[in-house]
């Protein structure tokens, strides 16, 4: 076990004392990280969250396509021309902490859903930045003091240490004070309490049984006893997922009636429907991408609208944010940037067809920065050297 990690870990729960921070055994940041109760009487949390297909796909879509966005460090000279730099960046976990994209994807895992990520600015023995291990962001509480933050981080032994800016990266999401992120499965628990509970019913409705064909009902009076075997009867023959369709049978004068539950009048599958689309607007990713395509087109250039539009006003809002503050860890002449380039890239042809144009007659490009882009190597030096026999 790396010091780090022994220094660092996932508190125990306890009751904090009465300061103003944002502990996760607070009351206030339980409503601010998921876990109260929804309309529906069912317990929102990250876990139950996660198990929404639906939530689990928009997380898995949204921090898994960021995370396969290069991160670039770029410098601006003097001209105002800029180019890409190394930096610690390009591995900003270190050689024994998570990937580029393990640390990328944990930090929008943590935006998405807790609101807020943290990380550990880890120094060499100059002084300098060369790493971010990530902290759990519930091991990190938040005070005010002297109007700038303090994170008291929680230490294996119980105990607490307060660290400022200089030793915390802090990159907050949606933001109602200015101080800290909330937390989007709090701010959503009523629309994932009720798919959640719609769920939970469903596999109810067909663990019990409710599904069966038809049910043999009694045309005279049963005293208690006969009751409770037809009862128990009725558990034993159409109760259950297994014995859904089955008929149950009583020596009794007997009538025969239907008894079938219609998921769609009792709206299972309508609401379940609308639980996706529901998720996916709180995400902000178009339905089709998480499977829905019967509320809009699936053909052509709707889809494609759509993908941009995702790709734009959704993708480009969460990749700002992180820029924004992970620029703030180098010099003013070198700033941070996200290279959507193959993402919004073409088909191969169409790729090909717009450098040829971009290297015409009129060129933007040479033809070796053309190649540049389709990651190939420049074209090897053509010899002035006239062949023999050739005049001059």
């Amino acid at each position: 076990m790396s010091f780090l990690s022994r220094l660092f870990r996932i508190p125990e729960p306890y009751e904090p004392p009465e300061t103003r921070d944002w502990s996760i055994a607070d009351p206030f940041a339980a409503h601010l990280f998921g876990g109260g109760p929804a309309l529906s009487g069912v317990s929102v949390t990250e876990q139950s969250a996660m198990g929404l297909s639906a939530v689990y796909r928009c997380v898995q879509l949204l921090s898994g396509t960021i995370a396969t966005l290069p991160l670039r460090t770029v410098h601006t000279d003097a001209d105002g021309t800029t180019r890409r730099v190394s930096s610690w960046l390009d591995n900003p976990a270190g050689p024994d902490g998570p990937t580029a994209h393990e640390f990328i994807e944990g930090l929008m895992v943590a935006l998405l859903l807790r609101g807020n990520f943290h990380a550990l600015k880890v120094f060499n023995g100059a002084g300098v930045l060369h790493s971010l291990q990530p902290l759990p962001s519930q091991c990190v509480g938040i005070d005010i003091k002297n109007g700038r933050k303090v994170y008291r981080v929680q230490l294996e032994n119980g105990t607490s240490k307060e660290l400022t800016d200089r030793e915390i990266l802090h990159i907050p999401g949606l933001s109602l004070d200015g101080v800290r992120g909330v937390s989007p499965i709090s701010i959503a628990r009523q629309s994932l309490g009720t798919a959640i509970a719609g769920e939970r019913s469903a596999g109810r409705l067909f663990h019990n049984g409710a599904l069966m064909s038809a049910i043999v009902t009694p045309t005279e009076d049963l005293t208690s006893d006969e009751a409770e075997v037809v009862r128990d009867t009725l558990d034993r023959v159409v109760g259950g997922e297994r014995n859904a369709g089955s008929m149950a049978v009583f020596s009794k004068a007997l009538n025969v009636s239907q008894w079938s539950v219609d998921p769609v009048n009792a709206q299972f599958l309508e609401s379940r429907k609308f639980s996706t689309s529901e998720v996916a607007r709180w995400f902000g990713v178009p339905p089709h991408l998480i499977g829905d395509v019967e509320r809009s087109t699936s053909w052509g250039s709707g889809i494609t609208e759509q993908t941009l539009a995702f790709q734009k006003f959704t993708l480009q809002q969460w990749t700002s944010r992180i820029e924004a503050r992970l620029s703030r860890l180098f010099d003013g002449s070198r700033k941070v940037e996200f290279d959507f380039r193959q993402l919004f890239a073409g088909t191969p042809d169409q790729e090909i067809e717009l450098l040829m144009k971009q290297t015409g007659n009129q060129p933007i490009l040479t033809v070796d920065e053309a190649r540049q882009i389709l990651n190939r190597p420049a074209m090897p030096q053509v010899s002035q050297e006239l062949p023999e026999g050739d005049d001059a």
